[in-house]
């Protein structure tokens, strides 16, 4: 049986995307927030994985499908938390943030398929990595590697490297973390709840100048 599993915050203002304020509101940039998530989830819903798992900071909202499981994430720092999610599972799983509200189901169905690889690496624009998949969850792998700092998929993929795991590579995207960020993802998928949402804030921020 093979998972896809979200790691996600509750959008609340204040405790999300606190970096896109300003010169958003944090009002605005836990709206945002939740567009993001929403668009994983359709994305994921639509997906041909087995098992849809939401690993949640916080408590689901009106932004939830219906087909998800949802379980807590556990305390810690986000290694700890990446480690407990694949724990979890009892087969393959591949694991994304909800950072990239870019994301197609057309994208996540390769890494669905371990036939060949003992693993998926996705990485992201700013040193990071948006996507994990492992054929055979080890939460070993991903203890100790130092998360939100320039060099974190470098280790993790070094990490996937020194297991002697084939590593195939899924495409690079850019998380939404800054208002740059937040635009750049916003033009690149034009028909997402976060880019209508995005268009909606931003023109209403240079009407107000």
């Amino acid at each position: 049986m093979t998972s896809l599993l979200v790691i996600a915050k509750e959008p609340v203002p204040g405790r999300v995307k606190t970096r896109l304020t300003p010169p958003f509101t944090p009002e605005e940039a836990a709206a945002l927030a939740a567009a993001a998530l929403a668009d994983t989830l359709a994305a994921v819903a639509a997906a041909p994985a087995d098992r849809r798992v939401l690993v949640l900071d916080g408590a689901p909202g009106p932004w939830l499908p219906p087909g998800f499981e949802v379980v807590p994430q556990c305390g810690g720092g986000l290694d700890g938390r990446l480690a407990a999610a694949f724990a979890d599972c009892t087969g393959p799983a591949l694991l994304i943030g909800m950072d990239t509200p870019q994301v197609t189901p057309e994208l996540l169905a390769p890494a669905l398929d371990f036939a060949g690889c003992g693993a998926w690496f996705g990485p992201a624009a700013d040193g990071g990595f948006w996507a994990l998949g492992l054929a055979v969850p080890d939460p070993a792998l991903l203890l100790g590697v130092p998360m939100s700092v320039p060099e974190t998929g470098a280790v993790q993929y070094g990490r996937l490297r020194a297991a002697g795991l084939r590593t195939r590579l899924l495409p690079r995207l850019r998380d939404v973390d800054t208002a740059a960020d937040a635009a750049d993802v916003a033009s690149r998928a034009p028909a997402s709840r976060f880019a209508a949402l995005h268009g909606r804030l931003a023109g209403a921020s240079r009407a107000a100048r």
